[in-house]
């Protein structure tokens, strides 16, 4: 006799109350079998690092100082560095990262064409920082009519010379445009490549170094170039916690910077490979904006940041670097900047 047969020969002896307590703990062990299954389907998958994007601009670095303080830890956040901010731009497009610290110039080329894109925080004003450099015998803008000028093919490079040329009674038809990715900027000038560059970041003290002068810079249009911390519209739907972390680390780093000016240049100049005092003096040509200063301006539907924008769209789309008009205050987030909290010593 097999087992099944021994097992319908031992149920046939069960008694009514036997059968009762079999049945009970029959429907127990399936209940909880299908419970067993339900809780595992509803436990979360882990969940994805918010990606965050950057190029090498001293405005983005208290992101990657708040990093190396321990601000964002245990948050899903990783910092990713590009070598432009057009490959940025390529990777938000490709949904390859959440968000990226940005210029305003690109924000508002990804908004012109994406509508998910949202500016949850005004990063720093160039003051200086972003240059055109030439050659020791140039000694001023008009030295560049008929020259060949070096710059990264975004509309801040475009956006840079235009103003500089214009401010000057010239205009890119004056000059030979030579696209250029912002690592090549050193190599392209110093193997005589182009005659002048439109560059900003490391790279400006190494040229400097070779004997470049300076022709211009953001400090001659403030307020025109401005860089913002931006991410998709389903990224704040889906890790508004890791976001809300990026934006109190970022200003919690600033504000170490701002008490430990020394130190934290040494810490970020350990990353970007340049000595503290190339890092101090790239932030003399910006100016960050704290936690208070980016709560006053998200506050304003006409602050100054709001009325630059406009400014900026009309010269692009005379430009026609922005295929449309764009509202500002459509693309502007400010949860994150009103909920921001910054820890006391």
């Amino acid at each position: 006799m097999n087992l099944f047969n021994l097992m319908g020969e031992s149920m046939k002896r069960l008694t009514k109350q036997q059968w009762l307590k079999y049945l009970k703990y029959l429907t127990f062990s399936l209940i909880t079998g299908i419970l067993a299954i339900a809780l595992t389907n509803c436990i979360p998958e882990p969940s994805s690092p918010l990606r965050i994007a950057t190029n090498l601009w001293p405005g983005y670095e208290t992101l990657y100082l708040a990093e190396d303080l321990g601000y964002y830890d245990n948050q899903s956040i990783r910092l990713i560095d590009y070598p432009s901010g057009t490959e940025e731009v390529k990777a938000y497009r490709n949904g390859e990262i959440e968000g990226a610290g940005l210029s305003i110039d690109q924000a508002l080329s990804i908004a012109a064409t994406q509508e998910n894109l949202k500016i949850i925080a005004i990063m720093d004003v160039s003051n200086g920082a972003d240059v055109i450099l030439g050659r020791p015998d140039m000694t001023n803008i008009k030295a560049l009519k008929g020259k060949r000028v070096g710059l990264e093919p975004t509309a801040l490079g475009s956006f840079m010379i235009a103003r500089a040329l214009e401010k000057n009674g010239m205009s890119v038809k004056d000059i030979e445009i030579v696209s250029l990715e912002p690592l090549e900027h050193e190599r392209a000038y110093k193997q005589r490549q182009v005659d002048a560059v439109v560059t900003f970041g490391p790279a400006v003290p190494k040229i400097l170094e070779a004997g470049a002068k300076v022709l211009f810079d953001s400090s001659q249009i403030p307020g025109e170039i401005v860089d913002v911390l931006a991410v998709s519209t389903e990224a704040i739907a889906n890790s508004p916690q890791s976001i809300q972390s990026l934006v109190n680390g970022r200003f919690q780093a600033l504000k170490y910077l701002e008490e430990n000016l020394q130190e934290g240049a040494t810490r970020i100049a350990k990353r970007t490979q340049v000595t503290p005092e190339n890092i101090l003096n790239a932030f003399k040509g910006i100016h960050q904006l704290n936690l208070e200063e980016n709560q006053k301006l998200f506050n304003q539907s006409d602050s100054s940041f709001v009325m630059g924008s406009k400014k900026l769209i009309n010269i692009m789309r005379e430009k026609n670097l922005l295929p449309k008009d764009i509202d500002i205050n459509t693309i502007l987030d400010d949860q994150f900047i009103k909920n921001a909290k910054l820890s006391t010593p």
